[in-house]
């Protein structure tokens, strides 16, 4: 295990669709634990594989008391009831910005070893579900706020001290999963 460098805003990985998972193997539990290990360092509440320049749709979860994980995950709405609060994200660090999101979500995905799984979130639980699959659509959180709100966290982003800074060097492996790496 090991904590690897998270791809900032700007980095072309955040905005490509993941492939699926197809392979749960022993590459894709080393994934899984380097992506727990990096948002937990990090203190974040979850983080996809692309932000760590692997386009593969599985992303790890700490939410209260619960870490997980999930891959190949399918979103179902039960309702279309919304919440509205802050949202940030560890690949646009340090901005928050109220963004509208499903209030409860049902998630369905696998485990690393090929197991079924069902989430059901509410609350942060679901911004965090919806907010980590929107990264394996290669969709960012600032995408779904309104046209003021937006613009406003674009002159952020433009002005963050991380923004003018050059991106870690990122060792590519010839593994086949890490050949998945952009």
């Amino acid at each position: 295990m090991s904590v690897r460098p998270v791809r900032l805003f700007g980095d072309p990985v955040l905005r490509t669709p993941a492939d699926p998972v197809v392979d749960f193997d022993r590459q894709l539990r080393s994934l899984v634990k380097d992506l727990t290990e990096t948002m937990l360092q990090e203190r974040g509440a979850g983080l996809a594989a692309p932000q760590l320049g692997v386009s593969l749709r599985v992303f790890t979860f700490d939410v209260g008391d619960v870490v997980g994980h999930l891959v190949n995950p399918v979103l179902e709405f039960p309702d279309e009831q919304d919440q509205d609060g802050p949202e940030g994200c560890l690949s646009i660090p340090g901005l928050y910005f109220d963004t509208k999101r499903r209030l409860n979500v049902v998630a369905k995905g696998y485990d690393m070893h090929g197991e079924p799984v069902q989430i059901v979130g509410t609350e942060l639980m679901s911004r965090c579900l919806q907010h980590e699959t929107d990264h394996l659509d290669g969709v960012l959180f600032v995408d779904r706020l309104d046209a003021a709100t937006k613009k406003e966290a674009m002159k952020a982003i433009r002005q963050a001290e991380w923004a003018n800074q050059p991106a870690p060097a990122v060792k590519v492996s010839p593994h086949p999963l890490f050949g998945k790496i952009r």
